[in-house]
């Protein structure tokens, strides 16, 4: 399997970059969604039953695109589609790092998760971020470095997805990622920025490339990285065996057991040991509509439910998007949420996560009830779902990065895929052309409290918690009306939530939903409003509602696709330099928005 070749991949691969790369200088138009969301076009070509693509590069979204219309399934092109990402958008998310995959099954309606989340090394214990003097360590040691890395998963998950749902051979989604590192992508203002801005830890093979003469690569450069597609030429030809039992497993550990000041434990063993796992999907309604979305050990699919389910008794669509009320509504549905998530969710092989007394509807019933369109809750707490242990309280922790696609093939088969490394350029550390995750840190750094054990505290397999929520809704008729997902650390979570209630209530289109600016109150009375929208204007109306509220730039990146009509249409962050393509051509239209956050069109 792993050495079949796919006939015509190139020429196909060609064709659809030069499309990508004049989507970067000037998008062309798209099919016209409801809300006017995408500009439209009498010449955009009919839109019906082709396969699309939605990424934060156009170079990606065109790899996927490349192998959907080479009669690849949604699968092969999202794993395409993430290779890529991996080339063009180092500092984000590759094979280095971890994924949580969501899939619709066109022929049976089902709806299916892959759990590719890292995994810490066997050595570790609740002590794993604590110095000899009993405290935790120093950020920089936590969040940066070898011991803020876990056992990659990404790669294995690609190839599980692959044997259940793959159509093309395995070594032809490479190819196209493999041409962009062999043969060089330009460098844009978001990966210089990112190197400019977040990549003081960077060491080694990532300083010697994307630091050339000690400064970051400059925007407009056509940058090759053949160690990386030398690695994706022996992976498309072996399989996943040298990542995790071969050469490459040694280097991984080699890289991590010689890092200073403070080296990591893990060992050719633990990537041997590493399994990707299918989990159960989490679902509920919201008028009338099927939401399903990642289970734990994410924390995502469960808080945008409790989200979604406390304000279902709020008539949100007749306070519509430009009312003041709505967006407090949010803020305090999201504390709620938030105060939850922080308590009880981890991984669930190792603690107990009462999901069932968390979606339980009396539950949200009694945690709706707090919230009151005139005023905000004045002490946030944690309620008691059945089923919930005793857990200790944690501070509420953030950590940017990350990308997410959506991929809907000719067939109607969905692949909605949140993938990362954490933070920019993970832990700082290389190997064989890829950036190593800092994924641990999103443990609790402090196992236990006054008795009481953690949640989400660091042991030996387990799978730190993580913010990242693949989402699938579907019409009351059982048909899939969008597929979404976000990055941006724990703001996935809101970001998700807000273009659901963007789309269901207010009538938008998932392009105009995913390009409203963001309230994001994770479990604290403070709310952040992203500055450069229109949400900055409501200040004075938030604060006589008892909001506490700063204005702040946020790290936002949403990809979606939504069925509309029968039609197919992409939706893209105007944050970012994401796009949504489809197998005819079409790509969409987005309006940038300036990204306060570091200076640059993302």
């Amino acid at each position: 399997m792993f050495r079949s070749s796919l006939i015509g991949l190139r020429a196909s691969l060609a064709l659809t970059a030069t499309t990508a790369l004049a989507a970067c200088a000037a998008p062309v138009a798209t099919m016209p969604p409801p809300g006017g969301g995408m500009a439209s076009s009498a010449q955009a070509r009919d839109a019906t039953g082709t396969g699309l693509v939605s990424a934060a590069d156009p170079r990606a979204a065109a790899a996927g695109i490349a192998i959907l219309n080479q009669g690849g399934s949604s699968t092969d092109a999202a794993i395409a589609t993430m290779l890529a990402l991996n080339v063009v958008e180092p500092q984000n998310s590759g094979i280095g790092g971890g994924l949580f995959w969501l899939r619709h099954g066109a022929d049976d309606h089902s709806i299916a998760t892959i759990d590719g989340r890292e995994t810490a090394p066997a050595a570790a214990d609740g002590n794993w971020f604590v110095g000899q003097d009993g405290k935790p360590l120093p950020p920089a040691q936590i969040y940066t470095g070898a011991l803020s890395s876990g056992v990659p998963g990404a790669l294995a998950a690609m190839a599980q997805a692959h044997r259940r749902w793959g159509k093309l051979p395995w070594a032809a989604l490479f190819q196209p990622a493999i041409a962009l590192a062999r043969d060089g992508f330009v460098v844009t203002d978001r990966l210089h920025n990112g190197l400019k801005l977040y990549s003081q830890h960077v060491t080694g093979w990532a300083k010697d490339t994307y630091f050339p003469g000690g400064q970051p690569v400059a925007v407009g450069t056509t940058l090759k990285t053949p160690a990386l597609a030398e690695t994706f030429e022996r992976l498309a030809s072996q399989g996943p065996e040298p990542f995790y039992k071969g050469d490459i497993a040694k280097d991984i550990v080699e890289a991590l057991n010689t890092a200073k000041p403070l080296s990591s434990p893990i060992t050719t063993a633990d990537l041997a040991a590493y399994q990707a796992k299918e989990r159960a999907a989490v679902c509920d309604s919201y008028r009338g509509y099927k939401v399903c979305s990642m289970g734990p050990p994410s924390s995502g699919g469960l808080t945008v439910l409790m989200i979604l389910k406390q304000l279902e008794r709020f008539d949100m669509k007749a306070l519509g998007k430009d009312s003041p009320v709505a967006w407090h509504l949010l803020a305090e549905s999201e504390r709620l949420a938030y105060a939850d998530r922080n308590l009880y969710m981890g991984d669930p092989d190792f603690v107990g996560v009462p999901v069932k007394g968390l979606l339980d509807p009396a539950y949200l019933a009694r945690r709706s009830a707090l919230i009151q369109p005139d005023r905000t809750i004045a002490v946030i707490e944690p309620g008691t779902p059945d089923g919930a242990p005793e857990r200790q309280r944690v501070p509420f922790r953030d950590d940017p990065g990350t990308s997410d696609l959506a991929v809907v093939d000719k067939q109607g088969n969905v692949s909605q895929v949140t993938t990362t490394i954490n933070g920019y350029f993970g832990s700082g550390i290389s190997t064989h052309g890829f950036m190593l995750n800092n994924e641990l840190p999103d443990f609790d750094p402090v196992p236990s409290q006054d008795g009481y054990l953690v949640a989400n505290r660091v042991a030996g397999g387990k799978r730190p918690r993580s913010s990242m929520a693949p989402t699938i809704v579907y019409n009351p008729d059982g048909t899939v009306r969008l597929a979404v997902g976000a990055a941006g650390g724990a703001t996935i979570i809101c970001q998700i939530a807000k273009a659901i209630v963007g789309v269901i209530d207010w009538d938008l289109s998932a392009q105009d939903a995913i390009a409203l600016g963001l309230i994001y109150a994770p479990g604290s009375k403070v709310a952040s409003l992203e500055e450069g929208t229109e949400l900055a204007a409501m200040v004075p109306a938030l604060e006589k509602l008892g909001e506490s509220v700063k204005v702040v730039p946020l790290g936002l990146k949403a990809n979606a696709v939504e069925k509309v009509g029968g039609r197919w249409i992409g939706a893209a962050d105007p944050r970012s330099e994401g796009v949504g393509m489809d197998t005819l051509g079409n790509v969409t239209v987005i309006k940038r928005r300036k990204n306060s956050l570091n200076g640059a069109h993302e």
